[in-house]
């Protein structure tokens, strides 16, 4: 109290801070004083990280080489290489966890990105092969047995023979066609099961791991190929025999149901038994066993294995179309517009340059979706990804090959 500045009994103003032992006004209780920023960074900076003039990635100063990077918590090592922002090792084109449907599709094209002469060279020499034997067969054994490329060329009514000669021609250079492209599956299909580790592979080596089980990938490819013909042939003799008792309407009644019975069946198996193939060659087993856990694989998830591999085969569809339809239009053309045997091969040959390159451009990217879906499945339904864990820890030193006898564990 005081009379100096006022009248009697005035009271001195208050000062201007807040009682002692407290922070000025607008601070928060604990906060230093206005003009301090006692071991706090820069502005716009956040804390932890380093202050301007510190090249990203390098620990601020402090720090010394060797240690973890900020935000780790101090006595524990940095993650191993592979892990990825999230947590989840990735040594090679997947996270070891359970895949998602873009997991698996960029895993697909980053295998082939990893290794592009063990793919796409190793598709290319294998599918480049292949049409060039259809194509010798589909040209010498019309002409050697007619006389004519394509009998039809000649503007004269096909006999039987000639759409016999044109069958069984054509049939000669499809199983050409299919015999390689079971070489060629089993083959990347290794090249896949090493990605998965971040390993590369030649296609040597690919080529070494694979010709043991190419009698067990041809069986299980013609068994397939003769189940469905059977199937079909159950199917025409059922329609046939209806025609035959009751004519045209009971041959649609019988018919219909039967084709989409027999359709569906088909549907089924085929993605039952859809690992088949890379567990003959992963897993070393032979074609009744791998039929079966193929069965027990897909068995628990069978509609988002038929639904992921129906895209995938979309996908490469819509790709080897829009490559190989310029080719085949181009070729009918040539072939019905000369009206000779030249005509005819320029275009057999434009034809089979579109399908190859169709083949070289997606045969990898379906291989590949294949066995990614199968270490899917895997994972979901055996815990595989700790199995996978173990080959990714053994690190870069080790041997590539260390890691393929793992595909063989199974939870007990």
């Amino acid at each position: 109290m005081s009379n100096d500045a006022g009248g009697p009994g005035q009271v001195d103003p208050p000062p201007p801070y807040a009682p002692q032992g407290y922070p000025p006004p607008g601070y928060q209780q604990g906060y230093p004083p206005p003009g301090y920023q006692q071991a706090y960074p820069p502005p716009g900076y956040q804390q932890g990280y380093p202050p301007p003039g510190y090249q990203p990635g390098y620990p601020p100063p402090g720090y010394q080489q060797g240690y973890p990077p900020p935000g780790y918590q101090p006595g524990y090592p940095p993650p191993p290489q592979g892990y990825s922002p999230a947590g989840v090792l990735k040594p090679g084109v997947i996270p070891l966890r359970p895949l998602g449907l873009s997991d698996i599709f960029n895993g697909a094209v980053n295998y082939i990105r990893r290794n592009p002469k063990a793919t796409l060279g190793l598709t290319a020499i294998v599918v480049v092969t292949a049409q060039l034997i259809a194509l010798i067969l589909q040209i010498l054994g019309p002409l050697i047995i007619t006389g004519d490329i394509d009998p039809t060329l000649s503007g004269e009514a096909a006999t039987a023979g000639d759409i016999a000669v044109l069958s069984g021609s054509s049939l000669a250079g499809s199983i050409t066609t299919a015999l390689a492209s079971v070489v060629l599956s089993g083959m990347l299909t290794v090249i896949v099961g090493r990605a998965v580790f971040g390993a590369d592979i030649t296609i040597g080596e690919a080529w070494q791991r694979v010709k043991g089980r190419l009698l067990a990938l041809l069986g299980f490819t013609a068994l397939e190929a003769l189940a469905i013909l059977v199937l079909i042939v159950v199917v025409v003799v059922a329609v046939v025999a209806a025609e035959a008792a009751g004519g045209g309407v009971a041959a649609f009644l019988v018919g219909a149901p039967l084709v989409l019975v027999a359709f569906l069946v088909v549907v089924y198996v085929a993605t039952s038994l859809l690992f088949t193939p890379a567990l003959i060659v992963l897993e070393r087993l032979g074609i009744v066993d791998a039929a079966k856990r193929s069965f027990a694989l897909v068995k628990k998830d069978f509609f988002r294995v038929l639904g992921i591999w129906i895209l995938a085969a979309l996908v490469a569809a819509v790709i080897a179309g829009a490559v190989g339809v310029p080719f085949s239009f181009g070729g009918q053309l040539l072939a019905s517009g000369s009206g000779s045997n030249g005509g005819a091969v320029a275009g057999l040959i434009l034809v089979a340059i579109g399908a190859a390159v169709g083949q070289i451009l997606t045969a990898p990217f379906s291989a590949g979706v294949i066995v990614l879906l199968y270490t899917d499945r895997r994972i979901r339904a055996e815990a595989f990804d700790l199995v996978l864990h173990t080959g990714a820890a053994a690190g870069p030193g080790v041997p590539q090959d260390s890691t393929d006898h793992l595909w063989l564990t199974r939870r007990p």
